[in-house]
């Protein structure tokens, strides 16, 4: 077990790091923090020369996009501002992190990502080939979602998620993200007694009711519970994730001295696949099922049709849906094998009456347990 979060900076441990830096970190009234960023780019540097891989997943598009457009409410008042907002600041983003990391003679590469380029397991098989190539080369990969393209149902909405993904799709051992705040408290760290949890051994339904909905500064679109899920994604791959304080002058040096902040510790490690499922965020429907199956699902059985109950949603063969128990817990999710039609014509009925409602044999399970993930 890691001890503290000074050790993903240890290269005895962590060979591959992603860091998220959130944009009230890289952004202020519009403009870059350039004297915080050439800190930063200082520090990685030095943990690059200790021979840790590092890869940027970088917020402040839409915020320097704004500020060019003068669009008000940082470019979020609308889905199209912020559009529009990413589409400016995207260039003005690419370009910060290109001179930056030049002054100390390190080579950006932008790569602007979608939810979909890591959903399906083809695009996300490319995204992961093309960052080992980067890295093998020299460079440092710069990492954002593209919000020029991205829809309100179709994002990943925050770069906490997404940088916990792009640590899947790399294969790194750690994730640390820049914030805002130091850490997770066990409430409201604006209470006089609120305590910094230093080391958090898997996101239980306690440690998220920890969290709060929204950031310190205004500026992003995550705060500490888009954290939190980040560190669930990160646990399937077997993945440390860490968040501290960044908004000082070399964070990474004063982590390293420090340890201050948050470590999330994993407890599981799912195969690359099935830490691939567990970590997509936009399931096509839901499958509710009875109590009976639910403790089925969680001896690792496979979903039959004789346990489901209701079936939501309109999707095909192949798509990911959501596992529900009889109170609409969310159980876990999985790839079904039939159309949300062909599923609501055999719910809840035995192999035998399948076929006649089918007009073929139906097939093994609902939600193969190889094609499922738990909670």
């Amino acid at each position: 077990m890691v001890a503290d979060l000074g050790a993903l900076l240890d290269p005895a441990q962590t060979t591959r790091l992603v860091i998220k830096i959130g944009s009230a970190l890289l952004v202020e009234g519009g403009a870059a923090r350039r004297a915080w960023l050439t800190s930063f780019v200082e520090d990685i540097r030095a943990v690059r020369a200790k021979g840790i891989q590092i890869i940027l997943v970088s917020s402040g598009a839409i915020a320097l996009g704004a500020s060019r457009l003068r669009l008000p409410h940082g470019g979020r008042a609308s889905l199209a501002d912020a559009q529009a907002a990413a589409s400016v600041g995207q260039v003005a983003l690419a370009q910060l992190w290109a001179e930056a990391l030049s002054e100390h003679g390190l080579t950006a590469a932008q790569m602007l990502v979608t939810l979909g380029d890591l959903e399906d397991r083809r695009r996300y098989l490319n995204a992961s080939a093309t960052l080992d190539r980067l890295i093998e080369r020299g460079a440092v990969p710069v990492v954002n979602e593209n919000d020029s393209v991205a829809t309100e149902e179709i994002r990943f909405g925050d770069n906490d998620r997404l940088a916990a993904r792009v640590a899947q799709a790399a294969n790194a051992q750690g994730v640390l993200l820049l914030s805002d705040v130091a850490g997770l408290y066990d409430r409201d760290p604006s209470e006089p007694d609120a305590r910094l949890v230093p080391i958090i051994e898997g996101v239980t339904s306690e440690v998220l009711a920890m969290a709060g909905e929204s950031s310190g500064s205004g500026l992003g679109s995550g705060g500490m519970r888009a954290k939190l899920l980040a560190a669930q994604i990160a646990e399937r791959a077997g993945v440390k994730l860490g968040v501290i304080d960044g908004r000082g002058d070399h964070p990474l040096a004063r982590l390293a001295e420090t340890g201050v902040g948050t470590l999330f510790v994993p407890v599981r490690a799912d195969s690359a696949r099935k830490a691939w499922l567990g970590g997509r965020l936009a399931p096509e429907g839901a499958l509710r099922v009875d109590g009976g199956c639910a403790a089925a699902l969680a001896q690792g059985a496979s979903l039959l049709a004789a346990g489901i109950t209701r079936v939501e949603g309109e999707f095909q063969r192949g798509a990911l849906v959501s596992l529900e128990g009889p109170d609409g817990a969310r159980l876990g999710q999985g790839l079904v094998e039939y159309s949300a039609s062909e599923c609501r014509a055999i719910q809840g009925k035995r192999e035998g009456e399948q076929e006649a409602q089918l007009g073929y044999a139906p097939r093994a399970a609902v939600v193969h347990r190889d094609h499922m993930v738990h909670e």
